[in-house]
């Protein structure tokens, strides 16, 4: 007899999110089907911006488009609630990526945001050793290199010594010895002032990861395929 499971995506995203939700954030989602204003334009990427070329979408009629990243649902979030706020928001993004063993069209995000006064680049470090520490375990350890995205400022990536070789380096790794695993920053004010939050008197930190990429560390997968073949 055969006896069904979870899937491991469901798996590693209810275990993500249970960390966050311990840490006090709650959990939303939005729609799949997006327009211009929420997936680019109220989160700092103007018509022309060449960060738009990296993130090209499904579009459908008029200004609507398959999300490509789970960032709507904060602005959604922000536009309701007053700060503080703290979330997380889980959910299925599309991009125009040919399918190989990193990449699909369609794949799974969680990003989180924590607006109020005076957050710092600190409490984000602070939040994502404990995520790392919890979901990983406590002798793995995380590094902060600068990056950009158009909706935070400063923005960084993170990244963690290699969980296979223990940061010695192998080919995991590419033999560096650390492992990238999302991307964060602190929110950029134009963010702010785009859903009625003064920067001068709060500010906020973001943070977005692919499920499939921890996912895959998880459990050893070399290829993002084997999470949706039969």
């Amino acid at each position: 007899v055969y006896r069904g499971r979870l899937h491991p995506i469901t798996r590693v995203t209810k275990e993500i999110l249970e960390i966050f939700q311990h840490l006090g954030f709650q959990s939303f989602t939005g729609p799949e089907i997006e327009t211009e204003y929420y997936n680019f334009q109220a989160l700092n990427f103007p018509p022309d911006h060449p960060a738009r070329d990296i993130q090209d979408s499904f579009h459908l009629e008029g200004e609507y488009l398959l999300r490509t990243q789970t960032s709507p649902v904060q602005i959604r979030v922000m536009e309701r609630y007053p700060p503080p706020v703290r979330m997380i928001s889980p959910g299925r993004c599309f991009r125009r990526d040919t399918p190989d063993a990193t990449h699909l069209p369609m794949f799974h995000q969680i990003e989180g945001l924590a607006v109020d006064e005076n957050i710092r680049f600190t409490d984000l470090k602070g939040v994502l050793e404990e995520f790392v520490h919890a979901f990983f375990g406590e002798d793995v350890k995380m590094r902060f290199t600068p990056s950009y995205f158009p909706f935070t400022e400063p923005s960084a990536e993170v990244s963690i010594s290699c969980i296979i070789c223990a940061g010695k380096g192998c080919r995991t790794c590419s033999f560096t010895g650390w492992l990238e695993i999302l991307g964060a920053g602190m929110v950029h004010p134009n963010v702010l002032k785009v859903v009625g939050c003064d920067p001068e008197k709060y500010t906020g930190f973001a943070f977005g990861m692919g499920i499939e990429r921890i996912t895959m560390l998880k459990f050893g997968i070399n290829d993002i395929r084997l999470l949706y073949e039969n």
